[in-house]
């Protein structure tokens, strides 16, 4: 699926992107990068094909994924940010 077809789905879902990534638990900036490719990988695109669906039938897809209880996965590793030691101040 192409970038701007996903973009219509969630126009159709009543989504930003913003809001997208926060209810699925996903990185705003993963799927910005997409917008590079200028396509979507198909689960996403399965995502907001289904949320464009349930919005357009009535049914109340943010509850049901608030349910869900997902968690935001953290990355890990030795990042710059991890490592700052403050006493050297």
């Amino acid at each position: 699926m192409t970038f701007i077809d996903f973009k219509k789905l969630l126009l159709d879902a009543e989504l930003t992107i913003p809001k997208f990534t926060a209810l699925i638990k996903v990185s705003e900036k993963n799927i910005q990068a997409y917008k590079k490719k200028k396509e979507v990988p198909n689960a996403i695109a399965v995502v907001a094909a289904c949320f464009a669906k349930m919005n357009q039938d009535g049914v109340d897809f943010k509850e049901i994924i608030d349910e869900l209880d997902l968690k935001k996965k953290e990355k890990k590793g030795a990042g710059f940010s991890a490592s700052k030691d403050k006493s050297k101040s």
